[in-house]
This record gives structure tokens, C-alpha cells and sequence, in this order.
């Protein structure tokens, strides 16, 4: 009877072991459920708010395929896309602005289709954003090139005078004939920035260079680009920067048109906003000098980036520069663009870093920086 006592309070007690045993699993289960839970969830919850998040960009009228400004700040946002996995259509898109008229519908259009963050491009849809921003302070907006007042509008500007002004240095070291061009797109303070930053640099070089200037009053006219340049060419001009979007490939076709009817002709180019190398190409040549950047690609997607993460920049003006490698000057260069000349444009373009030069956006700014020379 003793023994069977025993033997029934020996299964009683492996039962309690096995029990707590089993209660300890339960346990453990449970706390690595709740410390595994809200990781999952924010897993989750990261996963759901960048498919739920969607933006997208109006053009101005040179065109999201304008190998410049436009073409720049698509890449931009197919970059994020790619980046969050959002479809086009639903998660990204643009609307292309055949004229000024274009602005308005197509801002409102994406509005009604519950884009996130919707980008105007370009100084010239400043009026329409700012009016829609008015209307839908639920929608969040960005402009570049202008400012817009507005907790729901980050205004993206950059220091073009300083690349334009390395752009300078560089066909000021090139030139064979002391003058260059300018081709502007349409006169405004944005384009002024370019203009006056390269006349400065090719002044800062060699102060007798003469630099011709002249205005397309439009982005997206190629025709008259390559009349322009025609003009420069013809008149003793060896290097032109142009700063005029669409209009600017009429610059290059210009010059590649001369190379091909003599290959000796000695004329180039400088790009704008991206690497315009591959515009250049004729054959075996290449009248691409250099290109100065406008990393408006980087600027856009670092701003879709933080308003993702909710961290929306409204109200703020960001100003993308040479210390944030927001504008520079192309690694991509032609045999034209010697190592030389690189030396001096890196020398240069510490001076603009370190506020030894501080480049002009002005005419007003301009004069005074010539009568320092």
C-alpha cells in the first residue's frame, strides 16, 4: 500500500513538472509573440504606408523627355519608386505640360486622383501650385525653382551660380578664340543665376574673354536654340552653355552639324542640369565639353523620402548646393576638357566651398564681382 502511494504521488509529480514544463513553453511562446509582434507590425505598417504612399510631378513645357530639368526630376521619382515598390499609374506618374495653360488642369487632375505629394517643375508653375495648395491643404506639394508660401508646399532651390560658375572656368580654359556663349531659356531669377555664375567664372579666368548672351524666351523650343547658336558660331564664339531645357538640344545639333561638315571646326558645348554627354556624340567625336548638374533627381526623391517617413518639409526652403553636391560639374568630360582644366576647376570649386568666391545670381552682383577683379 506504502509502495503504491508512492509510486501514485511519484506520476502526481512529474505531472506538476511536466505541466510547468509545458506552461514555461507556453510562456516563452507567448513573450517572443509579443516581443516578435510589434516588429511585425511595424514591418507591416512600413510596408503598408510606402504602398499606400504614391507622388507624382508636373512638367513644364520642355517635357519630361527633355534630356534636361524635366527628364532629371522623373528619374527622380522612378528612383524612389523602384526604391518602395510603387506601380505606375497608382504609385507614381507625371503630367505633361504642352504649354502654360497645361499647369493648372494637370495639378488639379493628379490632386483628384489622391497623389500623396505632387511636384510642380520649374519657376513657371509658381502661380498654379500656389493655388492649389490654397485649395487642398490636405494634399502636400512641392515647387522647384520658386518659392511658395504654405505648411503643405517645401519650396526646392539650388545654387546654380555655382555650377555655372565652374561651367565658366571651364570654357574660359578651353576657348581658342576668348568667346563664349550663353543660351538662356526664358529670362527669369532662376536663369539669371546660370547666366551671371558663368560669365563670372569665365571672367575669374581671363577678364578679356567676351561672352555672348541671348535668350530663347522659351524651354522648349529646339529650333531656336539652333538658330542662336548658329549666330554665336558664326560670329567667333567656340563654347556655349546653354540653361534652356529643350530648347538646348537645338545648341547641340547646331554644333554636331558643324563638326560633321568639318571635323576640325573647334566647336563645343556645355550641358546642363545632368550628364549631357550622350547629346554630343557624332560618330567618333563628342562636342560635349563638360555639363554642369542640378541634382534635382536627388532633391526630389530626398524629399519624397522624408515625406514617407513623416517627415514633410512644408513651409521650408531647401537649398541643394556644392556642399551637398546639389550642383557640380560633370565627371564625363571630352578629350577638350584636360586634366588640366579639371585641376583648376576642383582648385576653383574649393573656393566657392570654403566662401574664398562666393559666385553672383545678379546683374547687380555680377557688376560688383567684375569691378573686384
Amino acid at each position: 500500500m506504502k509502495n503504491k502511494l508512492l509510486l501514485i504521488f511519484a506520476l502526481l509529480l512529474s505531472a506538476v513538472f511536466v505541466l510547468g514544463a509545458c506552461g514555461s513553453s507556453d510562456d516563452g511562446d507567448s513573450a517572443a509573440d509579443e516581443t516578435q509582434d510589434p516588429d511585425s507590425e511595424e514591418t507591416d505598417d512600413a510596408e503598408t504606408d510606402a504602398s499606400d504612399f504614391s507622388l507624382a510631378m508636373v512638367t513644364d513645357i520642355g517635357g519630361v523627355d527633355d534630356r534636361s530639368f524635366n527628364q532629371s526630376s522623373w528619374e527622380g521619382i522612378q528612383s524612389f519608386a523602384e526604391t518602395h515598390g510603387l506601380e505606375r499609374g497608382t504609385g507614381y506618374d507625371y503630367a505633361q505640360s504642352d504649354n502654360g495653360s497645361d499647369y493648372l488642369p494637370n495639378l488639379n487632375g493628379l490632386i483628384q486622383q489622391d497623389y500623396d505629394l505632387i511636384f510642380g517643375i520649374g519657376f513657371e508653375l509658381q502661380a498654379a501650385v500656389e493655388e492649389v495648395a490654397g485649395n487642398f491643404p490636405d494634399t502636400n506639394f512641392g515647387i522647384v525653382d520658386e518659392v511658395v508660401e504654405g505648411d503643405n508646399v517645401v519650396s526646392i532651390n539650388f545654387a546654380d551660380e555655382q555650377g555655372a560658375f565652374l561651367g565658366g572656368v571651364a570654357a574660359a580654359l578651353t576657348t581658342e578664340t576668348d568667346h563664349v556663349g550663353f543660351v538662356g531659356g526664358v529670362e527669369s531669377t532662376v536663369i539669371k543665376r546660370f547666366e551671371t555664375g558663368f560669365v563670372a567664372g569665365v571672367k575669374s579666368v581671363n577678364p578679356d574673354i567676351e561672352v555672348s548672351i541671348d535668350y530663347a524666351e522659351s524651354f522648349g523650343d529646339a529650333s531656336r536654340g539652333r538658330a542662336i547658336a548658329s549666330t554665336m558660331y558664326s560670329s567667333g564664339a567656340d563654347v556655349i552653355y546653354h540653361a534652356s531645357g529643350d530648347t538646348g538640344n537645338g545648341v547641340f545639333t547646331e554644333a554636331k552639324d558643324r563638326i560633321n561638315d568639318d571635323p576640325d571646326a573647334g566647336v563645343w558645348v556645355i550641358g546642363v542640369d545632368r550628364d549631357q554627354y550622350d547629346e554630343g556624340q557624332i560618330g567618333d567625336h563628342n562636342v560635349t565639353l563638360t555639363s554642369t548638374l542640378k541634382r534635382v533627381d536627388v532633391a526630389v526623391e530626398e524629399v519624397a523620402n522624408m515625406t514617407l517617413n513623416g517627415e514633410f518639409p512644408g513651409g521650408e526652403t531647401l537649398v541643394f548646393d556644392l556642399s551637398d553636391e546639389g550642383v557640380g560639374v560633370t565627371d564625363t568630360h571630352t578629350e577638350a576638357f584636360t586634366d588640366e582644366i579639371a585641376e583648376a576647376v576642383n582648385e576653383w570649386e574649393l573656393k566657392l566651398l570654403d566662401g574664398e568666391v562666393v559666385a553672383p545670381q545678379t546683374d547687380d552682383e555680377l557688376a560688383e564681382f567684375l569691378d573686384a577683379l
